[in-house]
């Protein structure tokens, strides 16, 4: 499929401090022609015809208003992530805009750090690699 075929999704940027990370970027160009906000504020008036989706990487882009009102072909919200609190769910719809997320995503990974800090507190084994350090 053809990049201008590709749906648009606006993402907040690729790597750095606050971006998609560039591996998942990756995975995302494979179905999506992507937008980064840099980009979108530079052209809106183009742009925002095209997005039809946001991708929220780390509660970023923030959702407000204003944004939902500049991009007339919104269609989705997808969260990377297991909450939406971050997102104001009445506002969103009152867009006509779905709103998605990944409940079960990090429900195993979360389990296994829950586990490994019960055991490491049991055990005491930060106490433990601190003074195995000093001694």
């Amino acid at each position: 499929m053809a990049e201008e075929e590709l749906p648009s999704i606006l993402i907040l940027d690729i790597g750095g401090t606050h971006g998609v990370l560039e591996d998942l970027a990756a995975l995302l160009k494979k179905h999506f022609h992507l937008i980064t906000m840099k980009q979108f504020l530079g052209n809106k008036e183009e742009m925002s015809k095209k997005i039809q989706s946001i991708f929220v990487f780390e509660c970023r882009p923030t959702i407000d208003h204003e944004l939902l009102e500049s991009l007339p072909n919104l269609k989705v919200i997808g969260n990377c992530g297991v909450g939406v609190d971050h997102l104001d769910l009445k506002m969103i719809s009152s867009f006509g805009v779905k709103v998605t997320n990944t409940p079960h995503a990090v429900a195993d990974p979360t389990a296994d750090i829950g586990m490994a800090l019960m055991l490491a507190s049991a055990r005491r084994l930060v106490e433990g690699n601190v003074l195995n350090f000093l001694g």
